[in-house]
């Protein structure tokens, strides 16, 4: 049962695409509460369906069953017949392209749905003012449209989602069309201003360190699948999913068979062809279970000399090692594998030295070898 402070509720959303001889099943029972004032991600690799779970929040798209709820109001509930039409619903929209009108000042464009809806000259000039304040736009009322740079287009995109004081602010992909640099700063202005609006966000995008840098919590989404929920911090330290682990950053992926585990969050063995490797279980695990241990490059000490008395000590031969200037990137292979490795820049390698690889239990995350186990239906498909 969803929380009263949940702003958005998704029960068992289901979606296709396409004619019923070539149906695609884009949506399959996706559910998640979105918490009041979050900020709110949707991750996944194209064609994961968050963008189309996006577009049935807003009305874009009608799915094909479930229920969606905003503010405690369903605005589409298949088994009742619900279905509320987009410019009814109680959100804000931003999208790649910002359909900025090139022919507007900024004042106009920010104005429009106000224009549209005949509201009175005053309370527009009124309220244009205040949220041309939040985004930072104030003095460049009278500014054409033309004239902006693309970050100030898209604060003007912001502005103009924000005129009708939306309970949802629903954000597809908007700072696709930046460039890199425009992207990290606007990425500081999108979490900023959702602080001070405090309106519950939704934001959809394929780029890890966008997702990692700005949400409160992260949907991680694959084949119409939601794989796994939770905040940066979590799914980054504490995968549950391997498909996780390796979608969110760079990570080394040791398979194995469980010989020995003693509930979540204590120690456990693995073995693998590497010998016996202690790792601590991110979920659920049972002995004799096919089994990943995922540990990150920056996680894994690299020492010139064997050290004495740790577990989990590897031995191996530099193949790569690129100065980063912050950090050697390095790659190691250790039998028939290559585990990528960064270390302090300090610590000069080069390609051919033996090194030695401290595996941290504390940082060996154990996962399910296969992504289905926990999810009905085998729904991830081939």
């Amino acid at each position: 049962m969803a929380d009263k402070r949940d702003m958005v509720q998704i029960d068992s959303l289901e979606k296709y695409f396409g004619e019923e001889k070539e149906r695609v099943h884009v949506l399959k029972g996706v559910s998640l509460n979105v918490p009041e004032g979050s900020l709110y991600t949707f991750l996944g690799p194209s064609g994961c369906g968050k963008t189309t779970t996006l577009r049935c929040v807003a009305g874009l798209e009608r799915p094909d069953g479930g229920r969606i709820s905003i503010g405690g109001q369903a605005v589409y509930a298949s088994g009742e017949r619900v279905y509320v039409p987009t410019n009814k619903r109680p959100i804000g929209m931003v999208f790649q392209s910002y359909a900025i009108w090139p022919h507007m000042t900024v004042a106009e464009n920010v104005a429009y749905p106000l224009t549209i809806h005949r509201r009175p000259k005053a309370e527009i000039k009124r309220r244009v003012a205040d949220v041309l304040r939040v985004v930072g736009l104030d003095g460049l009322e009278d500014r054409p449209a033309p004239k902006l740079s693309g970050g100030q287009q898209q604060r003007v995109a912001f502005a103009r989602a924000l005129i009708n004081e939306p309970k949802v602010m629903l954000l597809d992909e908007p700072l696709s069309n930046l460039d890199a640099k425009l992207r990290v700063q606007m990425r500081s202005e999108i979490k900023a201003l959702q602080r001070r609006t405090n309106i519950t966000t939704i934001f959809v995008t394929h780029d890890q360190a966008e997702a990692l840098a700005i949400s409160d919590q992260i949907a991680v989404m694959h084949a119409g699948v939601l794989i796994e929920i939770g905040s940066p911090h979590e799914l980054y330290t504490r995968p549950k999913r391997r498909f996780t682990a390796t979608f969110l950053g760079l990570t080394n992926l040791i398979e194995g068979k469980v010989l020995d585990v003693d509930g979540n969050s204590r120690p456990g063995k693995l073995q693998t062809k590497k010998g016996i490797l202690s790792f601590i279980p991110s979920t659920a695990l049972k002995k004799d279970q096919a089994a990943v241990i995922s540990i990150r490059p920056e996680n894994i000490p690299l020492h010139k000399e064997k050290p004495a008395s740790m577990d989990n000590v590897l031995e191996g031969t530099v193949t790569e090692a690129i100065f980063m200037g912050d950090a050697y990137q390095c790659k190691v292979a250790v039998g028939d594998d290559v585990l990528a490795v960064h270390t302090h820049p300090f610590n000069a390698v080069n390609p051919g030295d033996k090194v030695y690889l401290h595996l941290d239990p504390g940082s060996c995350n154990g996962l399910p070898a296969d992504d289905r186990e926990g999810i009905d239906e085998s729904m991830l498909g081939d």
